[in-house]
């Protein structure tokens, strides 16, 4: 089995991995050995179109996508031995040579004719964590004292081979661009629904807190700055320094941000009420006139 998640210069989406797993589910039912033929480029290492010996086997089934273009052509020329069939896919132009060189085309449009996607019926993924990641790579006023580079590479590297649902998050407001939230109600009201944020800004820290959101925050600065600051004036106990941050200890403290634990003690900070430089500035006013 294959889909444009096979080919070198495709793409593998949601959906089309989706798709291929309710077809999976439908010939595990039956009992049916297959092999699924991966992107190098997406699985590196695994079997590919390219790769697969096409003696091996009596069917080519291609999943999901849109029948046309020259990577499925060679896909019939290079699997002409086998019975070719084609799920779950659109088709554009029932004449073409990518469409004609199927046996069997169950397609999921044609012709103003539609069926159900398999995605919508592939089996239920098992959830997992929710991550905003909120991450700077300026504050050039740090001087030598940075060390954002080397921090922001060692948790980006992490948080890739991490399963979870990652959302890159931006504390920069802007109302001409869609992709940025335009007030702070917009941004904290997408807080409010992570299960962690893991960030290298202060306030991603003082703002995930304020959600009630349990945070993982790396200080970015040797010797500690404002991000620790933060940390220690709420009691927040997961704070790296920049200098020691690693792999196991970004994997420790998210495993502790994810308990119940660590979800109380947000709550906590969330609900308190310190006393901030905000409630001395009337005096200092005063002082000044």
């Amino acid at each position: 089995m294959t889909g444009w998640f096979g080919f070198l210069h495709g793409e593998a989406t949601a959906g089309d991995v989706l798709a291929l797993e309710r077809v999976r589910q439908v010939l595990d039912g039956a009992g049916l050995p297959y092999d699924v033929a991966w992107s190098p480029g997406f699985r590196p290492g695994e079997l590919s179109p390219g790769s697969a010996d096409p003696a091996a086997y009596s069917h080519l089934v291609f999943v999901c996508g849109p029948l046309h273009g020259w990577q499925i052509e060679q896909l019939h020329r290079r699997f002409a031995g086998c019975v070719r069939v084609a799920v779950g896919v659109s088709v554009i132009d029932p004449s073409s040579a990518a469409v004609r060189g199927f046996h069997r085309v169950l397609a999921r449009d044609s012709g103003g004719v539609a069926a159900p996607d398999l995605a919508a019926r592939a089996p239920a993924a098992s959830p997992v964590p929710v991550v905003g990641v909120v991450l700077t790579h300026g504050q050039q006023e740090y001087g030598g004292r940075r060390l954002h580079e080397a921090v922001g590479a060692t948790v980006t590297d992490w948080l890739g081979g991490t399963d979870c649902a990652r959302v890159e998050l931006e504390t920069r407001l802007d109302t001409r661009d869609w992709r940025l939230a335009a007030t702070p109600g917009q941004l904290e009201s997408l807080l409010r629904r992570l299960d962690v944020v893991v960030t290298t800004r202060l306030h991603g820290l003082v703002l995930g807190l304020r959600a009630g959101v349990p945070v993982l925050a790396v200080d970015p600065v040797a010797g500690g700055a404002k991000v620790s600051a933060q940390g220690r004036v709420w009691g927040w106990p997961a704070v790296v320094p920049g200098e020691h941050v690693s792999e196991d200890a970004l994997e420790r403290w998210l495993n502790w941000c994810l308990g119940a634990e660590a979800r109380a003690a947000a709550s906590a900070v969330a609900a308190a009420t310190p006393r901030d430089p905000a409630d001395t500035l009337l005096a200092a006013l005063h002082h000044g006139s």
